[in-house]
């Protein structure tokens, strides 16, 4: 018997894809960080978030689920893309994601930076449909350029709604806080036909009302849970790229991921984990906790 801390370093000691014949859910890392505007440095979240899961175990108790029993989940190990070109970069990576849906299985990604969202919504629409979203965030997402690059962290959710792979009204951001450009940035984002659920909002009404919101607002549609770990107050996560004052705790958020239990995830994404900023992991054991509550999500829909 190995102790955990030691070993090969796989999200939360799962076997690797090539260890097994079939798989129903991989975990995926994606080391790109080219799309960042303030500090660099996710493209090593993957490999922290990876040794912040060493202590997960088998068994959720608190959504009475044993993830890894009911299908089989893997660690796929990295998508490789370019660190010098993001939209060859943003290619590969929906590359890589068409490759591993076409064995039929469901993708939680480790990113990298948030841009890394917009090649996994093509992906994951292009077997499902457009989508219904949940995004966890400080941050809009939606603005349209940033020093006239299309592709950044920024703008993910601008090229998606304009792709067509969101359903109109049927999309979310959750834990918005920090200053803005402008009021326009809401009202553009609105046109979208996003809601906006701020910090504030989860504070006031609760982690229970806000979930009823986020399930009425997906319906019954495939949901693609997209997570930028900035939406955790610094206190709860230092280690991350546009760290902004004010945000949500691990347990609320942790709280509003495990809500979303009746909707059917069929895709999802924890981006944002810069470790150098990190202190003692709490950034990367976080996201590692987030991640390994959308794979349990994912296990109990598949039966697991």
């Amino acid at each position: 018997m190995v102790p955990r801390f030691a070993g090969f370093s796989t999200f939360a000691r799962l076997p690797t894809i090539d260890q097994v014949p079939t798989w129903d859910i991989a975990v995926v890392g994606i080391p790109f960080d080219g799309g960042t505007t303030y500090r660099p440095g996710a493209r090593f979240g993957p490999s922290a978030v990876r040794q912040g899961s060493r202590l997960l175990r088998p068994y959720h108790p608190e959504l009475a689920t044993l993830p890894f029993e009911g299908g089989q989940v893997v660690d796929a190990g990295d998508i490789t893309c370019s660190p010098f070109d993001i939209e060859t970069a943003v290619q590969q990576i929906e590359d890589g994601a068409n490759e591993l849906l076409a064995g039929g299985g469901r993708l939680v990604a480790i990113g990298g930076d948030h841009t890394v969202a917009l090649p996994l919504l093509r992906a994951t629409a292009k077997r499902h449909g457009p989508l219904a979203l949940v995004h966890f965030d400080a941050h809009l997402d939606t603005w349209d350029t940033y020093f006239g690059q299309r592709f950044t962290h920024g703008t993910p959710f601008r090229r998606a709604w304009e792709e067509g792979l969101l359903l109109r009204d049927h999309s979310a951001h959750v834990g918005l806080h920090g200053p803005l450009y402008s009021a326009h940035d809401l009202v553009d984002d609105a046109a979208m036909g996003f809601l906006q659920i701020s910090s504030t909002d989860v504070a006031s009404h609760g982690v229970e009302a806000t979930v009823a919101r986020l399930l009425e607002r997906a319906g019954s549609s495939p949901l693609y849970v997209s997570v930028d770990i900035d939406v955790l107050d610094p206190a709860h996560a230092p280690g991350t790229g546009t760290p902004e004052a004010g945000g949500l705790t691990s347990r609320e958020l942790l709280g509003l991921v495990r809500g979303l239990a009746p909707a059917s995830i069929v895709g999802a994404d924890v981006v944002e984990v810069a470790p150098a900023y990190d202190h003692a992991e709490i950034t990367a054991i976080a996201a590692a906790h987030v991640l390994y509550d959308l794979v349990t999500l994912m296990a109990r829909d598949l039966g697991g």
